[in-house]
């Protein structure tokens, strides 16, 4: 009978155990090392990093509006001098006659108040007026035409003052006729019973005969 086959079995079943040892411990191991780098760096502390934002530059202001242009003012109204011509006095001549002739417009409408005011026009009677002195200069140029006048009749029937409207062309002829309608007298208009200023209107006739 031989012994020798119990003894390698024995030595067989050590060895196993042995090899079985080894890798568990060599497992243990590889599950602790990794394990434990997997905790150190979950570990590990976290950067942030705050990025700015960027912002864009501020737009450009815009130019500032060109100032308004203003209109140069009118300018102011200077009325014109009134110029009385003397002429030298001239001897008439018998062959030439000077005539004239007064056409009264007729009146101009006073100011129209609340009612119930009672207004009446002035009276403008061509009879209350003297018949103007022809210029002798005009009679030896032979001017003629036709002026109208407008006037203010104050509140005693006197003209107050006269402007030409339509001129005869002639300046001899319409200073002529201001002046003798200077020498008139109206009725006034009447606001309620009472004289009132107002305006009328009349045409000289010069002509020669």
């Amino acid at each position: 009978m031989s012994y020798a086959q119990p003894a390698d079995s024995g030595r067989r079943a050590t060895g196993l155990v042995i090899v079985v040892l080894f890798h568990a411990l060599l497992v243990y191991a590889l599950v602790n090392g990794l394990a434990r780098k997997i905790v150190e760096v979950a570990q590990q502390p976290l950067e942030t990093k705050i990025i700015e934002e960027v912002k864009p530059p501020p737009p450009d202001k815009p130019p500032p509006p060109p100032p308004p242009r203003l209109a140069a003012p009118p300018p102011p109204y200077i009325p014109l001098p009134e110029v009385q011509v003397q002429l030298p006095p001239v001897v008439p001549q018998n062959t030439i006659s000077a005539v004239t002739s007064i056409k009264p417009t007729g009146p101009v409408a006073p100011i129209v108040r609340r009612a119930p005011v009672r207004t009446t026009a002035a009276v403008v009677d061509a009879r209350n007026c003297e018949k103007p002195e022809y210029p002798p200069a005009s009679l030896r140029a032979e001017e003629t035409g036709v002026v109208r006048l407008a006037f203010l009749i104050d509140v005693d029937g006197k003209v107050l003052q006269s402007k030409i409207e339509r001129s005869t062309g002639y300046r001899r002829l319409d200073e002529a006729a201001r002046r003798a309608l200077g020498l008139c007298k109206f009725k006034p208009a009447t606001v309620d019973g009472k004289p009132e200023k107002s305006w009328a209107r009349m045409e000289y006739e010069w002509k020669i005969e």
